[in-house]
């Protein structure tokens, strides 16, 4: 069995549509030590807290009828936007030539909206991509889960 290995050097982003942890490996890859260099956070709060229209209605193109439309999800919206912003920040960090290899920890969606909005600059650095939620852990919990990883 293989272990999942990161790189001395190597960033690590860990992040979900509210929150992103930067590391950088100071340690090796049998004995990782994930160092925070940096953190974004956004205030998303739910839907009902941001917005309070009416859902719209549409009027039929012919005929008389028309139909309620879906209320728009702002909680939701902003999440795939941040991904945008920590896909930006990813950016920065590759153009400055801050890291040669990049691990993605992040749930689905985000996993989703970060390969829309990433540069091939990030893409080509990528190493790894695992498809979980780790936000809410300390970094010392991240590196245990990431180590359990084959």
């Amino acid at each position: 069995m293989s272990r999942f290995q990161i790189a001395h050097n190597a960033w690590v982003m860990v992040g979900d549509g509210e929150k992103a942890l930067f590391f950088r490996n100071e340690g090796d890859e049998l004995a990782p030590n994930l160092q925070t260099i940096e953190v974004l956070k956004q205030e998303n709060p739910p839907t009902h807290e941001q917005g309070t229209d009416r859902p719209g209605r549409s009027m039929s193109s012919f005929g008389v009828g028309s139909s309620a439309l879906d209320n728009t999800n702002w909680h939701k919206l902003e999440k795939h936007r941040f991904a945008k912003v920590i896909a930006d920040a990813l950016y920065q960090g590759a153009h400055a030539g801050l890291y040669d290899k990049l691990i993605i920890v992040a749930p689905p969606m985000t996993l989703g909206d970060l390969r829309k909005s990433m540069h091939s600059e990030v893409t080509d650095r990528i190493v790894g991509e695992v498809d979980k939620t780790l936000t809410g852990m300390p970094s010392h919990k991240i590196e245990e889960a990431l180590a359990q990883l084959h």
